[in-house]
């Protein structure tokens, strides 16, 4: 089995690092192990760059081990150097519990808390929180030297432009962690994203001189997910795509899927779906055979819709994306438009009444009178999909959408959102 299982991460392009492969495989072919991967709450919600280690995991569970979730409201509060060039800024106690409490909601969409090796979820403040300072400095300070410390690449990339003790302590923090899941929770393994190398193997340096029998503990990085022309992978022209649907609707989160590059879809088939690998290899032939029928992002758009906001918002998503396709908006309702068309031009007008000649070249929809009277006559202009062809058509509240909003098309592909004040 275990054999099976790190065969299949290594084919998913899934493991980055290994401290011991060969002391891992015969530790997994031994016993079913618990096993943790941390998120740190600074913000109120994961974006889809944080659950590759969390799929990941979850992997593990899939073939009988157990899930530990560490959600960081200690490790929150001092901020992780990795990956960074400045000091994170502090937040609050308040602000911490409220992304705490945001984030164990959204784990409970990945993982499966009910079987019988059911995922854990702890905070390490529960640990961390009551330390006094004495105790961190005598018992773990002195398991770590600081030329230990400052040979970590999280460490060492902020040496010139100055690194708070603060940050600088974070490394030795998030290994009390992974000692205290080994001494209460039989925890084997820590999995993190590339960028947590450092950290995980501070955390076996702790554990090795904690106990004097052999340990068996280990640590995987997952390697960074990128574009396959390099650029970062999960940001959009509107930020991040995250995890929490009033930042990120289901649908554009079910868009953001579906427009992924032929170049990339294997690749993210294999890191973020359960699909097995007999699908995704006939999907990979579908991308060299039929591409523009877009069988596999459609795929990857419908599993990842469905695991992170369910049947219901999958159904919504794609209902939105096939009345777009037909241009019958009519089937949609005011807050799907508001989602569907968040992105295209948008212009402010006031609430009056206004010739539709008018209000198109005022908008900027049509350049001129005379092309927006053509538009008008040609039949080239539709109010929230209901063509308008009458030259005297006044825009008034009947075609504002809970009296705000309006979405005009032009042609076949050019919409523009009114917002009305």
């Amino acid at each position: 089995m275990a054999n099976e299982l790190l065969d299949d991460l290594k084919w998913r392009g899934l493991l980055y690092q290994q401290t011991d492969e060969e002391g891992m495989r015969k530790l997994l072919d031994e016993q079913k192990i618990s096993l943790y991967c941390g998120v740190d709450p600074t913000a109120d919600s994961m974006h889809i760059g944080h659950i590759v280690p969390l799929l990941t995991l979850r992997r593990f569970q899939q073939h009988g081990h157990q899930p530990i979730l560490l959600v960081g409201g200690a490790t929150g509060m001092i901020g992780d150097p990795s990956g960074r060039n400045e000091e994170r800024q502090l937040q609050t106690v308040e602000q911490i519990d409220r992304n705490v409490e945001a984030i164990k909601v959204q784990m409970q969409q990945i993982f499966d808390f009910n079987a019988e090796n059911g995922a854990q979820m702890v905070n390490n403040r529960d640990w961390i929180g009551s330390m006094s300072i004495i105790e961190f400095l005598r018992d773990f300070g002195k398991l770590i030297s600081v030329n230990y410390m400052l040979a970590k690449d999280s460490v060492a990339s902020r040496l010139e432009g100055g690194i708070s003790f603060t940050e600088f302590s974070y490394t030795l923090i998030q290994a009390i962690d992974f000692n205290h899941l080994y001494d209460n929770y039989n925890c084997r393994v820590q999995i993190g994203g590339s960028d947590q190398w450092g950290n995980i193997t501070s955390g076996l340096e702790v554990i090795r001189k904690n106990h004097e029998e052999e340990t068996k503990a280990f640590g995987i990085t997952i390697p960074l997910v990128t574009k396959a022309d390099g650029t970062k992978f999960g940001k959009t022209a509107g930020g991040s795509v995250w995890l929490d649907a009033k930042k990120t609707s289901p649908y554009e989160f079910y868009q953001f899927w579906i427009n992924t590059a032929d170049a990339d879809v294997i690749k993210y088939l294999k890191i973020f779906t359960f699909l097995e690998r007999e699908t995704i290899e006939k999907l990979e032939q579908s991308v060299e055979t039929e591409a523009h029928l877009r069988t596999a992002q459609k795929a990857l758009a419908e599993e990842m819709t469905r695991l992170i906001h369910g049947e219901g918002a999958l159904e919504d998503a794609q209902r939105i994306t096939k009345a777009l396709f037909s241009g019958d908006l009519k089937a949609l309702s005011s807050e799907e438009m508001k989602a569907a068309f968040k992105d295209v031009p948008s212009v402010e007008l006031a609430k009056e009444p206004a010739n539709i000649v008018d209000l198109l070249v005022e908008a900027g929809i049509s350049p001129s009178k005379r092309q927006a009277r053509e538009d008008v006559t040609n039949g080239a202009i539709s109010i929230n999909g209901e063509k308008v062809t009458d030259l005297e058509h006044i825009v008034d509240i009947a075609d504002r959408l809970d009296d705000e909003f309006a979405i005009f098309r032009r042609g076949k592909k050019k919409y523009h959102m009114i917002q009305f004040n």
